[in-house]
């Protein structure tokens, strides 16, 4: 919730955010995600911002089905993982929650 705010607080100050949940994250990206969670509406308001969910982490950690019910992008640019290479390449600061 905390990195949801802080990318909130970026996108509204005018910078160019991508979120991508990642290990343990992955969980919560799931449960978020649910249309009766308390922040569901946060991560809906966000939704057009999340780049992708760790497909390796979100299998390991049982919450795939779930990833995809909810329509949210895996990725697994870099041996099934989000490449954080890539987004540094490309200018991104990396703040991690």
């Amino acid at each position: 919730m905390n990195g949801l705010t802080g990318a909130l607080e970026y996108i509204e100050s005018g910078s160019d955010v991508q979120i991508i949940f990642d290990g343990a994250g992955t969980q919560s990206a799931a449960e978020f995600a649910k249309p009766d969670h308390k922040y569901d509406e946060l991560l809906e308001k966000l939704r057009e911002r999340i780049s992708g969910v760790c497909s390796y982490c979100a299998g390991a950690l049982k919450v795939r089905d779930k990833i995809e019910a909810a329509k949210l992008p895996l990725n697994d640019q870099f041996k099934g993982h989000p490449s954080f290479k890539q987004l540094i390449d490309q200018g991104f600061d990396m703040l991690t929650f």
